[in-house]
């Protein structure tokens, strides 16, 4: 039965990373025929990386979950915020605000604090945070915080769009790969999407930007032969090297699956009463 359930997960493992390459076609006559269905003037730019804003509200630390985030040339972000929110007042009156990017691990909390309004609800310690350099909240748990300054505010109707500079950078160790520079990979940040209001999981590099044939993607292998194999694999890592060991972890397996046509999948799971217990799973 163990055998029937794997068998079958790997094959939708597989199936998942198929592609289908249809012929293009032309129209001569220059009018529209396609395939595809007008649905209206739907904003479907998504999903976006969930983020969760923290800032100081009449001296309280407040946060607060925002799903419009952007770039704005290569060295501004946008956050899109309703005037009616709690945090907005906030940040118009400090200028300042971190972006806190999520993980799995906080999406619970995450998802709290954008449930509910700092205006009735003290959500100062929903997490563990410290505060940055520029005085603004620091999630602990996030791989990744920028802490920025407000340098423009762009009103639309019902919104305010705080155009911000990046004062400072915090990445925790186990985001960033040998040579200090993040590793998305690893980052792996939660998505959001809208009006479905759901969450989306990321994480795998597909192709490299402006050469995307020149690095295979995980997903570019044969299907699984009849006689392949699967490998299990149980081991025990001393605590005081559990940090480097994943870190290396994640770099052999990815240059496996990219480089070794025999590799399909390759997962790495700890045991949550003992994270120093790590099993393996390979085909």
């Amino acid at each position: 039965m163990g055998k029937s359930i794997l068998n079958i997960l790997l094959m939708s493992v597989m199936l998942s990373c198929s592609t289908a390459v249809k012929e293009h076609t032309t129209n001569p006559s220059g009018m529209m025929e396609t395939g595809k269905k007008n649905i209206g003037n739907l904003l479907a730019l998504y999903p976006k990386p969930m983020t969760v804003i923290g800032a100081q509200v009449e001296g309280k630390v407040n946060w607060l979950v925002v799903g419009h985030t952007g770039i704005i040339g290569h060295d501004r972000i946008l956050v899109s915020m309703n005037k009616q929110h709690y945090t907005d007042q906030g940040i118009r009156k400090s200028k300042k605000l971190s972006i806190n990017l999520v993980s799995r691990e906080m999406l619970p909390e995450a998802d709290y604090v954008g449930s509910v309004s700092g205006a009735s609800v003290d959500k100062s310690n929903v997490f563990d945070y410290h505060i940055g350099e520029k005085g603004t909240p620091i999630i602990d748990a996030s791989p990744l915080t920028m802490e920025c300054e407000v340098v423009d505010i762009y009103e639309t109707d019902g919104f305010d769009n705080f155009i911000c500079s990046v004062a400072n950078t915090y990445a925790r160790p186990e985001v960033l790969d040998s040579t200090g520079r993040l590793d998305y990979t690893r980052l792996k940040p939660v998505l959001f999407t809208f009006p479905a209001y759901s969450y989306l999981a990321t994480g795998e590099v597909i192709g490299k930007c402006l050469k995307p044939d020149k690095e295979p993607g995980m997903c570019a292998k044969l299907p699984m032969a009849s006689d392949g194999i699967v490998r299990l694999s149980k081991i025990e890592v001393r605590p005081e090297y559990l940090d480097a060991y994943l870190k290396y972890a994640a770099e052999v397996g990815e240059i496996s699956l990219r480089r070794e046509p025999g590799v399909l999948t390759m997962y790495a799971v700890r045991e949550k009463e003992n994270p120093c217990r790590i099993t393996i799973l390979e085909t």
